[in-house]
C-alpha cells in the first residue's frame, strides 16, 4: 500500500487571478489574528472597527462562532471589485491566509477527485508552477498554525 499523499509528486497550480475562488459562491473567509491585524493595518483601523465594518461571526460546532470576511448579497467577496480599473481582489497583499494558500487546502489536495473537483472551478489547477510537496506541506501546516479568532455564544445567541 502507498503511504504517500496525493500530492506527493507536486501539483501545478499558477493562479490565472479569474477571480473564481473569491466570486460567486457563498463560503467563509475566516480570519486568524495575523490576517486580522495585516487587514487593519491596510485600511488604518482598529481592529474592532474593522470588524465591525467588514466582518461577520458565523456559527462554528454549536457553542462558538469564528470570525470570517463579510460577503455581497451575490456571494463575492467584500474586498472583490470590478469598477473602473479596479478588477479583483482590492486586499490583494494583505489578503487572509486562507486566500494566499488556495488551492492547497487540506480539502483540496487530499485526493485526485477533490483536486480535480477544485479544477472544474479553477482554470489555475493543473497548469504552470509545479508546487513541491515541502512546499504544499508548509501551506498546510501554516493553515494548521494560524489560529481562526474564535468566540464562544452564550445560550441566548450573543457572543460573550
Amino acid at each position: 500500500m502507498n503511504n504517500q499523499p496525493f500530492h506527493a509528486a507536486g501539483l501545478l497550480f499558477s493562479c490565472t487571478r479569474c477571480s473564481s475562488c473569491c466570486r460567486h459562491e457563498s463560503g467563509f473567509v475566516y480570519l486568524s489574528e495575523p490576517d486580522l491585524s495585516r487587514l487593519a493595518n491596510e485600511f488604518k483601523m482598529e481592529y474592532t472597527a474593522f470588524i465591525k465594518t467588514w466582518c461577520r461571526w458565523v456559527s462554528f460546532s454549536g457553542d462558538s462562532e469564528r470570525l470570517a470576511l463579510k460577503e455581497k448579497s451575490n456571494f463575492d467577496c467584500i474586498f472583490w471589485k470590478d469598477a473602473g480599473d479596479i478588477v479583483g481582489c482590492t486586499v490583494y497583499q494583505a489578503r487572509p491566509l486562507q486566500c494566499r494558500v488556495f488551492p492547497f487546502w487540506d480539502n483540496v489536495v487530499c485526493s485526485p477527485e477533490a483536486w480535480e473537483t477544485a479544477g472544474r472551478a479553477c482554470p489555475g489547477i493543473n497548469t504552470g508552477e509545479l508546487h513541491s510537496r515541502e512546499k504544499i506541506e508548509n501551506f498546510l501546516r501554516l493553515m494548521g498554525e494560524e489560529l481562526i479568532i474564535e468566540r464562544k455564544v452564550s445560550l441566548s445567541g450573543g457572543g460573550v
